[in-house]
This record gives structure tokens, sequence and C-alpha cells, in this order.
């Protein structure tokens, strides 16, 4: 591989660019917008007011869509699911699940559920 390349790659991976541009395009492909540059702009501008703490970042699922997601991954009604579930919930939606470190046996209570997607939703832009 040749130096540029490879420092063009270690720039991608340093500044999470990658990551950032997926998150992005999530979001204009579910919003769909008329004008997506401007709308671009206002979700940089939102992530931005978050960092300084002046705001709320923007998310591709709200807490009705988190609920229902996990309605959907508890088909029995049990009030639980599993960390399958969970980590395959987090895969999904583009989040990472590296940090994860739960035993098989562990329930996934939907309150944790909606905890941990909103953590890591939080984490996602911290690029």
């Amino acid at each position: 591989m040749a130096a540029g390349e490879e420092q063009s790659r270690e720039y991608l991976r340093r500044h999470r660019l990658p990551e950032l541009l997926q998150r992005l395009g999530a979001l204009m492909l579910f919003h769909r917008p008329e004008r997506p540059r401007e709308f671009l702009i206002q979700v940089l501008e939102r992530v931005k007011a978050g960092r300084r703490a002046e705001g709320e970042y923007p998310f591709l699922m709200d807490e009705a869509n988190v609920d229902a997601m996990f309605s959907l991954l508890d088909v029995l009604g049990q009030g639980h699911i599993r960390p399958a579930q969970y980590r395959e919930a987090l895969k999904t939606l583009g989040l990472s699940t590296e940090d994860l470190e739960l035993e098989d046996n562990v329930k996934i209570t939907r309150d944790v559920f909606k905890k941990g997607m909103k953590k890591k939703m939080l984490e996602s832009w911290s690029v």
C-alpha cells in the first residue's frame, strides 16, 4: 500500500469520518428532506450544539421508535430480551457493540434497552 493511501486511511480513521457520513446518510434517507444541503447543515449545527450541551443531538430514532423496536424483539411479551438480540439491534442501527460486556444469560429489560440505545446514539455523535 502506498504511503499516501495509508495516510488517507489513517486520517479517515482518526476523525471517524466513515461513521459520521454513515449517520448523516441514514438521517437523510430517513427524513428525505426537500433541501438536502440545508438539512445537513442543520444536522451538523445540532451536533455542534449538542457537544456544547446547548441542545439535543439529532437521532434517527426517538423514544417511541426505541420502544417499538424493543416490542418487536420481545415477541413473547416477557419484558426482556437476550443480549444477542440487543447486540443485533445496535448493529442494525449502525451503533457500536465493541464495549458491550454482557453474559449470555443476562436479561435486557425495556429500561436497560432504552438507556443503552440512548447512550450508544450519543456516543455515535462523538466524532
